[in-house]
């Protein structure tokens, strides 16, 4: 028995964080490597049913200052928020920029138009210095079907079903999202996954308005209507408390 099953049994915190260390594990003989539970249904999956993942911004004018004007941006639009105002305090002070100067915070259906809109004013009125690239990581509500990492133990059984990030990219296609890509596999993932992902970039124009308002409003709403189609609850929820529509809510 591997080290980590064990350990698992003893009561530690132990979980698969993604790179298919129970699958290789039960390939080379581990029967009940899969007691072991993914990170995403062990600690994410509430966050995920409510469309709150990772969302990024990169500045292209290649200026730490404009991350620090968005920064600033953060905690006043969201002042209670407490996970994503200590996150972006910290990260300020503690993280160095590679490349781009980009930062991230997970942010749901709404923050993350809003805050789009807004970095788009900000670059209207020349208080940043260039666009602004907004992404999202593939890993997001709507945009994955990994049976042993995002969708795995799914509440209707639907761990392996792919269409939802088809549809994902279908809908932001069809949103003016100005880059659209499809994975299938890589790495670790090879075999498994099936992902979107999105980028836009804020440029000031009134067209960034409507492709940002309702790329990025749509890419999350399908992410809330992924899960409630599976029956969570925190996705009617959210459903309601966002009023978003297209599903009955009455359903099991």
């Amino acid at each position: 028995m591997c080290g980590r099953c064990w350990g698992f049994r003893r009561g530690a915190e132990v979980f698969d964080n993604g790179n298919l260390i129970r699958t290789q594990a039960r390939q080379a003989g581990v029967e009940n490597a899969f007691d072991i539970p993914i990170f995403t249904e062990a600690y994410l999956r509430p966050l995920f049913a409510r469309a709150i993942g990772p969302f990024r911004w990169m500045a292209l004018s290649r200026e730490p200052a404009d991350i620090s004007r968005i920064d600033d941006l953060v905690l006043e639009m969201f002042p209670d928020n407490r996970i994503v105002t200590n996150w972006i305090t910290l990260a300020r002070q503690h993280i160095q920029f590679e490349g781009l100067p980009a930062r991230i915070a997970w942010l749901g259906p709404g923050e993350r138009t809003g805050l789009a809109l807004r970095v788009n004013d900000l670059v209207r009125s020349g208080e940043l210095r260039g666009p602004v690239a907004l992404s999202r990581d593939h890993l997001d509500a709507g945009a994955m079907a990994h049976p042993n990492i995002m969708t795995e133990n799914m509440k209707d059984g639907s761990d392996a079903i792919a269409d939802w990030p088809l549809l994902d990219a279908m809908l932001l296609t069809a949103s003016m999202a100005d880059l659209l890509v499809i994975h299938s596999g890589g790495g670790g993932y090879a075999g498994y996954m099936t992902s979107a992902g999105v980028t836009m970039v804020a440029d000031g124009t009134e067209a960034a308005d409507a492709r940002l308002g309702m790329a990025l409003t749509n890419d999350t709403a399908l992410g809330v209507m992924r899960y409630a189609d599976a029956g969570y609850e925190e996705s009617k929820d959210e459903a309601q408390r966002k009023g978003l529509a297209g599903f009955d809510l009455s359903a099991d």
